[in-house]
């Protein structure tokens, strides 16, 4: 253990830490000669502290430019006034963990389970010599995330009151119910984020990228929004009149005996770019052939409804219920599926006339944290998909075609990524 020239903490090597996490990981699986693992004000810089379970532990104050935390279990772990500049969290869980006053400049976030973390403003203060508190901060000072990359992280119902997070990127980050009051957000980019019922008041948004942003139940008041890009953003249903509702009701109902009779009785509805985030009655459900390009389908539940060679391109279905559901040679082209459940679909070909196959197309379909497990993906075209942090293990993805896909950071079966090494 040495001192550290540029800031008067213990520096620890490598192996000091590895001791320490090892006994930490005896304390928390309940074996004898266990022990909380405490970096408290310790230089801990450039170390690989990956894939730990450090879960509860102490980085108070603590130096830890560079460190490489990717895939740790950090829950409930203290970082208060931490410096984790340019640090690697990616993929890390972080849940209530303790964040106020850290500084994450530059830090990799992606994928970072951040439930109900603090990420409020917070100082460190210690006597000098003579009795006086001395404020200790890092460069600029308490709660900064300027270039911070967040890109689909968890921060649902975390606490970011007053934060500095100048041009970090939020793309596709959960952030329900996520408490941003007085945070600065300038030229941040948040497209795609779903900051459903969270709290935006006073927010800087100058400049702020927020197009696709879901804003259902959020409260802005007193919020800036100078030049934003606010285009194509989620705000509250509208709520459709009583004439409308009954339209689209007849339409279906006209369409499920269509499909259930084969075409004899009944006729096929258009829902081409309609809402229909307020219909209720879509699970297992016949809608066989429905054309609905262009639509609305964001958090419904279609949960082994009959989707047969249907028209679904450009949909929105971000967290989209589709478990189960038959959607062989459907066409999902350009679709919006980032967080929809599409466990156990069926998104193989379709035998049409003439003995004919008609694969599923999600080519150019944004589906980044989807979850596919156990899906029939055979023969459906992924040209240009992007899959980054979708689950697609046990998925069946034999004839895929998968040119150009984006595969980063998703599970998948040991059998297609190796055939996806093979083809690189």
């Amino acid at each position: 253990m040495t001192q550290a020239r540029h800031t008067g903490f213990a520096r620890l090597s490598q192996k000091d830490v590895s001791a320490a996490i090892a006994r930490h990981e005896m304390l928390y699986s309940g074996r004898m000669g266990g022990a909380r693992a405490v970096f408290a004000f310790c230089d801990i810089s450039g170390l690989d502290l990956s894939g730990r379970n450090l879960a509860d532990a102490d980085f108070t104050g603590a130096v830890m430019e560079e460190t490489n935390f990717a895939g740790a279990k950090l829950d409930s772990a203290s970082f208060f006034g931490a410096d984790l500049r340019r640090c690697n969290l990616e993929g890390a869980s972080m849940r209530r963990a303790d964040m106020r006053g850290a500084s994450l400049r530059g830090a990799n976030l992606i994928g970072t389970d951040l439930y109900e973390a603090d990420l409020r403003e917070g100082t460190i203060a210690e006597k000098d010599k003579y009795g006086n508190l001395r404020v200790l901060q890092h460069d600029i000072g308490a709660s900064e995330m300027p270039a911070a990359m967040m890109n689909s992280a968890n921060l649902s119902g975390a606490k970011m009151t007053g934060a500095m997070a100048v041009q970090a990127d939020f793309t596709d980050a959960i952030m329900k119910g996520c408490r941003l009051t007085r945070a600065n957000l300038r030229q941040a980019r948040l497209t795609g984020a779903n900051l459903e019922n969270a709290d935006l008041s006073g927010c800087n948004l100058t400049g702020a990228d927020m197009a696709g942003c879901i804003l259902i139940g959020a409260t802005m008041d007193f919020a800036t929004t100078h030049g934003a890009d606010m285009s194509k953003i989620l705000t509250e249903a509208v709520v459709p009149d009583v004439a409308q509702v009954l339209i689209v009701d007849k339409l279906l109902e006209e369409h499920t005996r269509w499909a259930e009779s084969e075409g004899r009785d009944g006729k096929p509805a258009d829902l081409t770019g309609m809402d229909l985030r307020h219909v209720t009655s879509l699970s297992h459900r016949m809608l066989t052939a429905l054309i609905a390009p262009d639509a609305l389908f964001y958090g419904v539940n279609l949960e082994g409804a009959s989707l047969q060679g249907s028209n679904l391109a450009n949909c929105d279905l971000r967290s989209a219920k589709m478990g189960g559901a038959d959607l062989r040679g459907v066409n999902l082209s350009g679709a919006q599926l980032n967080h929809a459940d599409l466990r156990d679909t069926k998104l193989g070909p379709l035998m049409i006339a003439g003995g004919r196959m008609l694969p599923a197309r999600l080519d150019n379909a944004q589906a980044r944290y989807a979850d596919l497990r156990g899906a029939d993906l055979r023969r459906a075209r992924l040209s240009g998909c992007d899959l980054s942090y979708a689950n697609m293990s046990d998925a069946d993805m034999r004839d895929t075609e998968t040119e150009g896909a984006d595969f980063s950071g998703a599970k998948l079966s040991a059998r297609f990524a190796e055939a996806l090494a093979a083809s690189a």
